[in-house]
């Protein structure tokens, strides 16, 4: 008899597990609405900005040198960014100045690289 790696053939239920784990689940709706959270990271344009960001707060036209977009492009990442509430801005005179939303976003990136460099 071949025995296939990761499959469980057990006839116990480990229902204490199970049920523990059960209890501590966020709502589906929840779940949903975090795994789109994280879809938004799934862009290195936008994670590029958000790293920018992380270092200074940054108009449209310098984040577009930094990275050598257009301000169109740019300015459509942001929309993106703005709506998850990951990027804040305000305004200067008739310059918008964006920054990162809090420090929940920073950490998140943080964790992310340490996450990758350990591979």
């Amino acid at each position: 008899m071949e025995h296939k790696v990761g499959i469980c053939d057990c006839d116990v239920i480990h229902s204490d597990v199970v049920e523990m784990v059960k209890k501590g689940m966020p709502q589906d709706e929840q779940l949903y609405d975090l795994a789109d959270f994280f879809k938004v990271f799934g862009d290195s344009t936008r994670i590029k900005i958000l790293w920018a960001l992380d270092s200074a707060d940054m108009c449209v036209c310098d984040l577009a040198v930094l990275l050598n977009m257009t301000k169109s492009a740019i300015s459509h990442q942001l929309k993106t960014l703005r709506q998850d509430k990951l990027v804040k801005y305000r305004k200067e005179g008739k310059t918008a100045i964006y920054s990162l939303q809090d420090e929940h976003v920073k950490n998140i990136l943080e964790i992310g690289l340490e996450h990758i460099s350990e591979r």
